[in-house]
This record gives structure tokens, C-alpha cells and sequence, in this order.
């Protein structure tokens, strides 16, 4: 870890301490020049070596003095410019009330440009001791002017003579001043220097300063494991990093150079299985050129995670993938001895070899029954893992819809009859041309109807509605069943989630509804749930496979092709 020695705040004081210590010196400078001036005026006017409108230039020497007891409430650059200007009046009314540069204020013609070092310090210096050096010519010149006018003033040694020892020593204690905010200053900004090096060498990441060719000039905080320092500054940034990382290094750094944030990730070359996370900004120095402020944070721990991460999603496809396999395959093997089950339980059951007792006859219903129930769940599960594994196929062809969908009411009609259960159906007498599957078609008819006569108790009613909707054939199936309730509504549609009361889960495996979803979207359609606990549910498929239905051509013209699809 680069380590940095943390400054005594006592021994160099902090930019506000800096300030304040400087205000209070100016303040204490002009009331030292404001006490001089008015023990002046009345020593002169008391002995009587100053007199006639000279006491009134002395008078006003007094106002700049007393002004820059003002900085104590309000100070800035404004505040001091314009104290400057009120020196240069008072000044150049002091000069022209006295004759000018052979008069007895002689030594106040100086005093804007002895103000204006004052007031300027290291910050402003410059610009205000050139304004200052104009005030005082200024000063000179209306002086001059006066004389010219008024006439040669007197002679007077005395009060020239101390007019100008007072300027001289404002003058003394005015560079003394400039100096010391200068001192102060520089031992504030050193300080700050130190404080921001100890913050960054407390910090939990290495904080490097490059230039654009990858030599470290500086660096603090603590560096990641197998990233020293010392070696960064001896052989630079690149040498630490693995060679094939450092064209990304490389790209990161042009990203910073051009303004940018850059980032990149590499193993250092001492430590290949760790890695570190950079990341760089471009610090702009007017005298050496551009340079880049870089932060290295450890970053093993979090490549670790994500290589376990993905490990473990391969894993989980290979997983699911393997499952999906073993239930196709089961699935098909299973179909293979059902079917002679069921072959010859119907033999049994129409007695083509003979008669049967009446309770061996019973038994063969039951077993074509309960296997014509396995074959139903077997064909489910068979599709469902086919869709899931990618490898159903759409066996798409042109075809009347309502046929499809007809033949599929037929078949479910003597259930919804032996339940007691009506069943309507909504079906546009003219044909309804689509491009799809047809078995595709007839397996979420039938699973619609299906679920909807299963859950809908005597005296209920199913109504299954078809229509054509712009390009879209709408296949809707309402009935006036038990409802589903709301928190089980998102459940819905996955493959064996079930909803509703234990007794009526298992009247089904909860594939029916998954195989409508999965079978709309092979067709890039939707299945959308609409339900009220107690009062029924509505079941919409929408699937843009309708066709257009040419009409015919006029006798003698040209054949009519319609612009809109069923509208």
C-alpha cells in the first residue's frame, strides 16, 4: 500500500483558516492608516503647521481607512475594486486641495498604488497594483492640474515630510502583508495537497496517475493483490498487464484520451487466475499535456461469480434440455402399448369374438376409457416437450377455419350434453380462409373447450365465438364456470400450473392452456385470460394468419385486389 504521511492541521492552516487570517491583517492595516491620519490632522490643526484646505485632504484620508472596516461583513473582488476606487478619490481630493506634488500631501499622491498591493495579495496582485499605479497617476496629474490653476501652494516641509514618512511606512506593512497572504496561501494549498493524498492513500482502491503511454507517475490507496506499485513505477502499466489484455488496456486508454470514461478488465501478468477492473478519466494539465487519473479495483471475486454463474446456467439447460429429451422419448415409447391397449380393450367392448359377462364388458369400457385419458395426457406431454426442446414443427396449409373448428365442437359436444352443459357456437356463415396448422388449430379448440366444460357446472353454458379481424383470425371461448382467481390468472399458461380448489386440480395436468399459449405464439399470436372468481372465464387466441379473400373478377375487367386484409 503507498503510503502518505497525513499533514498536522496545526502546522499548516486550511484555505478558510488562510482567509480569515488575511482578512483580519487588511482590516488591521486600514485601521492603522485611519488612527495615523486623524492623529495627524489633529496634531497639524492643534500646532497649527497644517493649515488652510490642506486639513480638509487630510480629512479625507481618513474615509478610505475607515471604509476597509467594511471587508469585515462583505469581501470579495467587487467590494475590493471598489475600495480601491474610493483610495484613488480620496487620494486625488488630498492632492488637489493641497497644491499637488509641491504641496504638504505629497506623500498620499502614492497611496492608491500602496492600497492596491494591499488589497490585491497573490490572487488579484497583479491587476489591482496596475490599477492602483493608475489611481496614483491619476492622483499626480489633478494634482498638477490644481496647482496649475490655483496657483504654487506653499512651502511646507513638515507636513510633506510626514505625509510621506506615513505613506512609506503604509507601504512597509502593505508588502509585509502581500507577502505573508502569499505565505499563507501557499502553506493552505499544501496542505489541501496533503489532505487529498492522504484521502486517496485511504482509499480501497489503487488510484494511479498515467500518462497516455502507460508510465505511472503517481499512485495511492491500496493497490489489488499482485499489483504492486513499485513495479508499476519501474516498468509501467503495460508490463503488469497479461499480453492478451492489452489491446482492451490499450482501447481504454484512447477512450480516455478522447474525453471519455474508459474500462477494461485484465489478469495481471503475475497472478493469471485474478483479475482487475480499471478504470481511467483523462486529467487535463495545461504545461505537461494530458494525463489520465486510473482506478484499479479488485476484481476476482466478481469475475469468479460470473464464471460460476454461467457455469451453473449451462448446467441448468443441459438440465432442462435432458428432461425435456427424456419426456419425448417416454413419451413416445409409452404411446406404442397404449395403443394396443387400447386396440384391445375396443375389440373387448364391441365383442368381436363373442359375448362377454356383463362385468368383464364393464371392465373393458373402463380400461378404453381410462386409456384413452393416458393417450390424451401422453400427446400433451409429447408436444409440450417438443415445443420446449425447439423441435415442433408447423405443418402450415390453407384451409377454411371454421371447418376445423366445427369438426372440434362436434367432438366435445356429448360431454358438455352428458354434463348438462350448453354449448353454443358463434360461426360466421361465410368461409374464414387461414394459413396454418390445421391440427395446431384443432388441439386449441379442443383444449379450450375442454378446460371451459370441465369447470362449468350443470346448468352453465360454453360459447365459443370465431371471427376474422383485420389479418388476425380471433378464436374466443367464454363460459359461466367457477372463475379463477386473480393471483392465479399470471400462473396460468405455464406448463402444469393449475389453479383453483384441490378437487379441481385434479380433474387435469395443467397442460392445456400451456400447449394454447405455446401452439398462438408458433404462430406469432397470443393467448390472453380474462376471469372473475364465481363468475366465469374468457379465453381470447389471436393469431395473424388469416388470408385475403380475392373478389371474383368483373366480367370483361380486370381482377379486384383489396388493399386491407378482412376489413
Amino acid at each position: 500500500m503507498t503510503s502518505v504521511a497525513r499533514p498536522d492541521p496545526d502546522a499548516s492552516p486550511s484555505p478558510t483558516r488562510a482567509m480569515g487570517e488575511g482578512l483580519s491583517a487588511l482590516t488591521a492595516w486600514h485601521a492603522a492608516w485611519a488612527v495615523g491620519v486623524i492623529l495627524t490632522l489633529v496634531a497639524g490643526a492643534t500646532l497649527g503647521w497644517l493649515g488652510g484646505s490642506a486639513i480638509f485632504g487630510v480629512a479625507a484620508m481618513v474615509v478610505p481607512g475607515l471604509a476597509g472596516l467594511a471587508l469585515v461583513w462583505r469581501d470579495g473582488t467587487g467590494e475590493r475594486s471598489l475600495l480601491l476606487v474610493v483610495w484613488t478619490l480620496a487620494a486625488l481630493a488630498a492632492s488637489m486641495l493641497s497644491g499637488g506634488l509641491a504641496g504638504p500631501l505629497v506623500g498620499y499622491v502614492g497611496m492608491p498604488f500602496v492600497a492596491a498591493l494591499a488589497l490585491g495579495g497573490p490572487r488579484h496582485g497583479v491587476r489591482l497594483a496596475q490599477a492602483g499605479a493608475v489611481g496614483s497617476g491619476v492622483v499626480a496629474l489633478g494634482g498638477q492640474l490644481s496647482a496649475l490653476f490655483v496657483g504654487p501652494p506653499q512651502s511646507q516641509p513638515l507636513p510633506a515630510a510626514i505625509s510621506v514618512l506615513l505613506a512609506m511606512i503604509a507601504a512597509v506593512l502593505a508588502v509585509r502583508l502581500a507577502w505573508r497572504l502569499r505565505e499563507i496561501r501557499l502553506n493552505a494549498a499544501e496542505a489541501m495537497t496533503l489532505r487529498v493524498e492522504t484521502l486517496l492513500a485511504a482509499q480501497p482502491a489503487l488510484t494511479l496517475v498515467l500518462e497516455p503511454s502507460g508510465r505511472v507517475l503517481a499512485a495511492y490507496g491500496s493497490p489489488p493483490p499482485a499489483l504492486q506499485p513499485e513495479a508499476l513505477f519501474q516498468s509501467g502499466l503495460f508490463a503488469a498487464v497479461h499480453a492478451p489484455d492489452r489491446p482492451a488496456i490499450l482501447a481504454a486508454i484512447d477512450r480516455a484520451v478522447a474525453g471519455q470514461e474508459g474500462q477494461a478488465q485484465f489478469a495481471p501478468r503475475i497472478a493469471l487466475d485474478r483479475r482487475v477492473n480499471l478504470i481511467l478519466r483523462r486529467m487535463d494539465d495545461g504545461e505537461t499535456g494530458p494525463r489520465l487519473i486510473a482506478q484499479a479495483f479488485d476484481a476476482t471475486r466478481q469475475f469468479a461469480t460470473e464464471i460460476g454463474l454461467e457455469a451453473a446456467r449451462a448446467e441448468a439447460e443441459a438440465r432442462d434440455s435432458g428432461k425435456t429429451r427424456f419426456l419425448a422419448n417416454m413419451s413416445h415409447e409409452l404411446r406404442t402399448p397404449l395403443n394396443a391397449v387400447l386396440g384391445f380393450s375396443d375389440i373387448m367392448r364391441q365383442r368381436l369374438f363373442g359375448p362377454l359377462p356383463q362385468k368383464y364388458a364393464d371392465y373393458a369400457d373402463s380400461i378404453h376409457e381410462a386409456g384413452g385419458h393416458l393417450l390424451d395426457l401422453i400427446n400433451d406431454v409429447l408436444d409440450v416437450s417438443k415445443i420446449e426442446a425447439e423441435r415442433y414443427e408447423l405443418s402450415r396449409e390453407t384451409f377454411d377455419a371454421r371447418e376445423v373448428v366445427s369438426a372440434a365442437v362436434a367432438l366435445v359436444r356429448v360431454t358438455a350434453t352428458d354434463k348438462g352443459v350448453g354449448l353454443n357456437s358463434l360461426v360466421p356463415d361465410e368461409p374464414l380462409s387461414v394459413d396454418a396448422d390445421r391440427r395446431a388449430l384443432k388441439q386449441i379448440t379442443l383444449n379450450l373447450l375442454s378446460n371451459a366444460i370441465k369447470f362449468t357446472p350443470a346448468g352453465g353454458s360454453v360459447t365459443l365465438t370465431l371471427e376474422v379481424i383485420g389479418p388476425y383470425l380471433e378464436l374466443v371461448v367464454s363460459d359461466t364456470g367457477v372463475g379463477i382467481a386473480s393471483r392465479d390468472l399470471k400462473r396460468l399458461g405455464r406448463p402444469f400450473e393449475q389453479a383453483g380448489a384441490v378437487e379441481q386440480k385434479v380433474q387435469g395436468t395443467g397442460l392445456g392452456l400451456s400447449l394454447v399459449r405455446a401452439l398462438a405464439e408458433l404462430h406469432g399470436g397470443r393467448m390472453s385470460l380474462e376471469s372473475t372468481l364465481g363468475e366465469g372465464t374468457a379465453v381470447t387466441v389471436r393469431m395473424p394468419v388469416a388470408v385475403a379473400v380475392r373478389a371474383p373478377a368483373p366480367d370483361g375487367g380486370a381482377e379486384i385486389i383489396p388493399l386491407n386484409v378482412g376489413g
